[in-house]
């Protein structure tokens, strides 16, 4: 792929793609006072919807005017949520295009499944509307660029649901990694060690009467409905999730990068791992080890989804490895003790939080400061698109025998080990190496400034998706 800037990347990548304009423009989003009630929309009712629907119904100023789903099933359960705090029933729609059509409306706060995320924060833009979007912010790169890019076009504060931005634990230990108080940092490590049974195998059906499939497929491409995608499993098939990594794990994964000082994106990427355990309908690993090279530093990542022992105590975490010694837990572990240290103080001051991320979202919207933002688009973007990279790297991997497998990692030391460890796991849980296949992917070269591979159109493939009319999001201009 000859060198480009990101801009004409993704003018190419859409130049085909229909588009869809959406009500509203930049005028109809309006500036709010001290005392405005802010009016706001909830997209995405399971799950995650639930407490999305428990923060803003808490705060005062704040009205939840719409409840948005594709499944009607959904919306008295949330209904219900509300009287018990004594709030109005709101509109239930199914189309979010319904809602953004209303001038009075403020704000959309994006539940739903990933393949949404981005395009809807696109429209919502583009309606003057504000957005919190859930992790992660993106299905795949090139979307979240534009969604970043859509954010500054329209000004509009556009809030990523990765909520450890908002501890100043974590902006602690950051500074504490700033401050070079125990030497460089050599590898930060983000865990994902979270249970996952197998989902077995769902035949086609046709889908029930109070869904709108067409909805909740989206941007996706057509296909039959089962039970395996309506509501949870769909994070584990590539069409709308992006695995445990781009699930749980960007939680993480955006705290792995935060502690690098300095980290952006990294100079490359190499994915390995496979489903392991259980033969079912889900594509995504269910093992998975991304290697990221940020110079000094490496960004080592796993994802374990059959029962495991914690890491240093840690089951879904972080963990430094500095030359002194390893953080974890929030302690000090100088090399060769086991015992735990506080960590150390350092002149070096921490980034200030004050309060959780949805009050923070509100108090953005009123204040219009971009930059005190806990968790802003941009932000988001990189985070949500670490996932991606290492999603690219597997998907293009080739599945290979267990034992030459230390070529793809020879001369890393902590990679090794790593790899090493994730076998012994494997064995614990019934897995005969022998009997199985690695996916070890392919080691990918990051262009920052263009956010595409180096010298690899089958990787560039894979910035974007072929996106389903009228579901695209528009071509910044």
């Amino acid at each position: 792929m000859t060198r480009q800037t990101r801009r004409s990347f993704l003018k190419s990548t859409l130049a085909t793609a229909a588009t869809v304009t959406v009500a509203g423009t930049k005028s109809s989003g309006k500036i709010l006072g001290a005392n405005d009630t802010i009016r706001i929309a909830i997209a995405g009712l399971n799950g995650r919807g639930e407490s999305h629907v428990g923060a803003y119904s808490g705060m005062k100023g704040v009205e939840i005017a719409y409840l948005i789903d594709p499944d009607k099933r959904t919306y008295k359960k949330r209904i219900d949520q509300l009287a018990a705090k004594g709030r109005p029933e709101p509109v239930c729609v199914q189309d979010v295009r319904k809602a953004f059509e209303d001038k009075t409306l403020d704000a959309v706060s994006i539940a739903t499944p990933n393949h949404w995320h981005a395009l809807m924060t696109i429209w919502a833009c583009q309606a003057g509307k504000d957005v919190y979007v859930e992790k992660p912010c993106s299905h795949n790169i090139h979307e979240g660029r534009i969604a970043v890019d859509m954010a500054r076009k329209y000004k509009r504060i556009v809030q990523h649901g990765t909520q450890n931005r908002s501890s100043q634990s974590w902006a602690q230990l950051a500074a504490v990694a700033r401050s070079g108080k125990l030497g460089k940092l050599l590898v930060s490590r983000g865990l994902c060690y979270k249970s996952r049974g197998s989902i077995g195998t769902k035949p086609a059906t046709a889908p029930p009467a109070e869904v709108d499939f067409n909805i909740w497929l989206g941007p996706a491409t057509e296909q039959p409905h089962h039970a395996n995608l309506v509501h949870y499993n769909w994070h584990w098939f590539w069409d709308f999730g992006n695995g445990d990594i781009g699930n749980q794990g960007v939680h993480q994964m955006d705290v792995a990068r935060w502690l690098i000082p300095g980290a952006v994106w990294p100079k490359t990427t190499i994915s390995l791992g496979g489903r392991f355990g259980y033969t079912d309908q889900g594509q995504t690993p269910n093992t998975q080890i991304t290697v990221m090279d940020y110079g000094e530093t490496l960004l080592i990542f796993e994802v374990r989804g059959l029962k495991t022992a914690p890491q240093n105590g840690q089951t879904i975490g972080n963990i430094l490895h500095f030359e002194a010694g390893t953080v974890a837990g929030g302690k000090f572990y100088p090399k060769g003790k086991s015992e735990g240290e506080p960590l150390p103080k350092v002149d070096v001051q921490p980034e200030k939080k004050s309060g959780d991320i949805f009050g923070n979202f509100i108090a953005c919207m009123r204040s219009r400061k971009v930059e005190e933002q806990h968790a802003d688009i941009a932000v988001g973007h990189v985070s949500a698109g670490l996932c991606h990279l290492a999603n690219i790297s597997y998907r293009l991997g080739a599945e290979t025998a267990f034992n030459p497998r230390t070529g793809a990692v020879a001369g890393n030391d902590f990679a090794t080990e790593t790899l090493a460890k994730t076998e012994e796991h494997l064995k614990d849980n019934g897995v005969v190496l022998d009997d199985a296949k690695l996916r070890v992917g392919r080691k990918l070269e990051f262009d920052a400034e263009t956010e595409t591979f180096k010298n690899d159109p089958d990787a560039n493939a894979l910035l974007t998706r072929k996106y389903r009319a009228p579901f695209v999001p528009d071509r910044p201009v």
